[in-house]
């Protein structure tokens, strides 16, 4: 059986059993969604107040029972729960910015990385805006695919519960070492540094100036944008020499706030490269993103000669694209 079998097969079953759970508990998609993973952590049907009912609960166990979860491939889970995310996003209506970071972005991140470090046998990731944990666990699972011998760990943050329980889910199903952190990124965090922080960031401004008062990206006036404040949070919780890759407005640095980001960039980090992803992706223009790679101060660290600049190709178009890595690779 193909890998697509498999993840059609393990879909239907999540969707199927978080349907039944949805009608049972008349809660939405997304809450229905996290009650089946947990049920599909622990092998049991969770029962509160008699919910749900025996005769469901025997369909939920028949479910249960069908999925061998414990020998499925990562990859298979992940895109089987990727697809019961997206049912939940467009059922419940899920606010853009939760939305999950599409696949391809989540390669294109583990590839550069792969490049940045070639040579690395440990790797933390960090992720301050981690949403579902798609973007995190495609990046450590292409890692580990590819370099079985690098021992990889994920530390995520988010400040939605319900997104939260969804990364947790993802990771444990996944069997990955993931540490999860249910605050908002830009408070004080609790962990020791990573090795790398990776993000969709999102986008906006952010609502408590007072908070925000001591990051060199704060606005002077009004609220500051969210996205600034986190990549600067994130990359001083990574070690010396230690990379960022994030996922930013093509236009970040061309807004009223981007004195302030150039500023911070001058002085704290080395800009090392600024990708334009496909328009072809994106429904207008104004909508289009970037990567954007930056890299901490530090004895391993230099001002790459070349900062790379350049626009992907069309996706579609995977001449151009082989032809687009090979020009990063050197």
């Amino acid at each position: 059986m193909t890998n697509n079998d498999e993840v059609e097969q393990l879909f239907n079953i999540i969707d199927e059993s978080t349907e039944i759970l949805m009608k049972e508990l008349d809660s939405s998609y997304l809450d229905a969604l996290i009650e089946t993973g947990d049920n599909l952590i622990s092998g049991e049907v969770h029962i509160e107040d008699g919910k749900p009912s025996t005769s469901a609960r025997h369909n939920l166990e028949h479910f249960y029972e069908e999925t061998n979860i414990k020998q499925l491939n990562a990859e298979v889970v992940r895109q089987a729960l990727q697809l019961a995310i997206l049912n939940a996003s467009q059922q419940d209506h899920i606010q853009a910015n939760h939305q999950m970071t599409p696949d391809t972005i989540g390669m294109l991140f583990a590839y550069l990385l792969q490049e940045l470090l070639a040579d690395t046998k440990t790797l933390t990731v960090l992720d301050p805006a981690v949403g579902t944990g798609n973007l995190l666990t495609t990046i450590m699972n292409d890692i580990h695919q590819n370099h079985k011998e690098t021992k990889i760990s994920g530390i995520g943050i988010d400040n939605d519960d319900s997104m939260l329980a969804m990364a947790d889910i993802n990771s444990r199903l996944q069997n990955l070492d993931v540490d999860l952190f249910h605050q908002d990124a830009l408070d004080q965090l609790v962990f020791n540094s990573a090795d790398v922080a990776v993000s969709d960031l999102p986008v906006g401004y952010y609502p408590i100036d007072v908070r925000v008062k001591k990051y060199q990206t704060h606005s002077t006036e009004g609220h500051s944008y969210v996205h600034h404040l986190l990549i600067e949070q994130a990359m001083n919780h990574v070690v010396a020499s230690g990379f960022g890759l994030f996922l930013v407005p093509t236009n970040i640095f061309q807004t009223d706030q981007a004195a302030n980001l150039l500023n911070y960039c001058k002085n704290n980090i080395y800009l090392q490269g600024f990708l334009n992803l496909p328009k072809d992706l994106f429904t207008n223009a104004s909508l289009q993103k970037s990567i954007l790679i930056v890299q901490n101060y530090g004895t391993q660290a230099k001002q790459a000669s070349k900062v790379l600049l350049g626009d992907f190709p069309s996706f579609k178009n995977q001449k151009e694209m082989k032809k687009f890595l090979d020009e990063i690779k050197q």
